[in-house]
């Protein structure tokens, strides 16, 4: 069984991007402190959403938030589920 991965995703409203994406392999704890310092850092800016996501791989973040990251084709998309479900 694959070990849960850690990625904090910046995402961006007024620019409609992804503009951070850090990941922190197993490391729960650096991940949920990240987490609460970006929060603070951008509490006043409503267009900033800040998303810590555990999954098996950055490509399944990709397919199942895809929503953050812009750029992504359809294709890229059906190649990545292809790739976790075929």
């Amino acid at each position: 069984m694959a070990s849960i991965q850690h990625f904090l995703l910046v995402f961006d409203h007024r620019k409609d991007e992804l503009v951070d994406q850090i990941s922190f392999g197993e490391d729960a704890q650096a991940a949920t402190a990240k987490y609460g310092e970006l929060e603070k850092q951008y509490r006043n800016e409503l267009a900033i959403d800040i998303v810590l996501v555990g999954s098996d791989s950055i490509e399944t973040v990709q397919v199942t938030h895809a929503n953050y990251f812009s750029g992504m084709s359809r294709q890229k998309v059906e190649n990545v589920l292809s790739g976790v479900f075929g």
